[in-house]
């Protein structure tokens, strides 16, 4: 089952960010990368982590217009996967990238700090 679970995450992620690159036409969602894709262990639902990218993009206002579009998604996921049952589409944003940015300015700085003293 958990191999099942594992081929069906990244068939979603693949084809999620098809449908969002050539389908969806919302400006709104701009630049938008889909990090991972997690589906519950029955398939029923589908959590769905994204990044922006743009440094003066709101983040907000994209995962507004993903959840507004998240039927068409579905509709158009629906059509292109073989499961009898497409899951629910949750949109999450993936605060991974920043966090990783975080801490790896903060091991740049105790460094910085160790070779002046």
């Amino acid at each position: 089952m958990v191999l099942k679970k594992e081929k069906l995450n990244g068939i979603i992620q693949r084809e999620l960010t098809q449908i969002l690159q050539m389908e969806v036409k919302d400006p709104k969602i701009g630049f938008c990368t889909i990090t991972a894709v997690d589906v519950t262990r029955d398939l029923s639902i589908a959590k769905i982590y994204v990044t922006f990218l743009g440094k003066d993009y709101d983040t907000r206002d994209g995962l507004e217009a993903l959840n507004r579009s998240k039927g068409f998604i579905r509709t158009l996921l629906a059509k292109r996967l073989t499961i009898r049952r497409v899951p629910e589409l949750h949109f999450l944003l993936d605060t991974s990238l920043d966090y990783g940015n975080k801490i790896e300015k903060i091991i740049k700085d105790i460094h910085t700090n160790e070779t002046q003293e």
